[in-house]
């Protein structure tokens, strides 16, 4: 905070205070030309309610002012006034840090715990993944949803459709590493005419008939030479790179034939966050038998390969 800043907010401040003790003086005094005491101030409500000019009760009158004291004093001890930080010198991220020391102390025994087992075993514990689902909820579901399903651009983490692959370890890394994604926009290079063949080829690979078959032939051609270096002659895609699969019937970013046109000329580029230091690893191990275990809902402890 720079020091016109601070001075501001102290001024302010101050003069707030000042301001509410002179209000309050002001309107605890008879002026002169007021009614006094036993007179009412003319106002008759339902022809016999009339309204007194009784001054506000002693009590009543010495609460604002052991609130003003009150506030002197907590501007004194705990820091209000700028750049001044109080005698106490207590601040609200060192009160965070001990709160989360405290917390860690509690629970580094059950993560520590829930880390010596494999996550295939760890998606079968049931207090484990209550955990998980917390952890999900709080890292995760703004952008793959409360329900794991992701949207447009966000993968849907239930089936076993996986980008990167599916195994607990590469899971594991995913999160504590993030992903970034990058198809390229083919546009420059194939033009009008072959961004509609590719797309006409693309459309097909799982088995729909495309709305432009005589664009598929030419297509396939285009494909070859451009597309197998990441997504294969067939098209399957490639994990270690993050290429998806273009012959099944998930798609990331729609898979119309207008929406797979849009990303051949204007490529996509995605980004997950790591979140490796934010979670620590032992957390990031619960998270991961989580997600692990949103695509295994019939048995969690299954073998990696049998779907990756």
């Amino acid at each position: 905070m720079s020091n016109f800043w601070s001075l501001f907010i102290t001024i302010l401040a101050l003069a707030n205070i000042v301001g509410c003790f002179l209000l309050i003086r002001w309107t605890a005094k008879p002026r002169p030309g007021e009614a006094s005491a036993d007179q009412t101030t003319g106002h008759v409500w339902d022809g016999d309610l009339m309204e007194y000019n009784k001054p506000m009760p002693r009590w009543w009158l010495w609460l604002f002012y052991l609130t003003i004291i009150f506030a002197l004093g907590y501007l004194l001890l705990y820091p209000g006034l700028g750049k001044f930080e109080g005698l106490l010198g207590w601040s609200q991220y060192d009160a965070y840090e001990e709160q989360v020391a405290e917390v860690e102390q509690r629970v580094a025994p059950l993560f520590a715990e829930y880390a010596a087992t494999p996550i295939p075993a760890l998606a079968e514990n049931s207090d484990a993944m209550d955990t998980g689902r917390r952890l999900f909820a709080n890292n995760c579901a703004v952008c793959h949803g409360s329900d794991a399903r992701g949207a447009t651009g966000y993968p849907n983490l239930t089936d076993n459709d996986w980008l990167y692959g599916g195994a607990p370890e590469t899971i594991t890394q995913t999160i504590i590493n993030g992903r970034s994604g990058m198809m390229p926009g083919w546009k420059p290079v194939l033009g009008e005419d072959g961004v509609k063949e590719v797309a006409a080829y693309v459309y097909q690979l799982n088995g729909r008939t495309s709305p432009n078959p005589e664009l598929v032939e030419a297509g396939k051609q285009r494909f070859a030479a451009t597309c197998v270096g990441c997504h294969g002659m067939d098209g399957t895609g490639n994990q270690a790179i993050g290429a998806p699969n273009l012959t099944d019937d998930v798609w990331l970013h729609g898979g119309s034939i207008e929406q797979i046109r849009d990303i051949v000329a204007n490529g996509r580029t995605n980004q997950m966050p790591a979140h490796g230091d934010l979670l620590g690893e032992d957390r990031v191990h619960v998270l991961a038998a989580y997600v692990y275990s949103l695509s295994h809902p019939d048995g969690a402890a299954a073998t990696p390969s049998d779907s990756e």
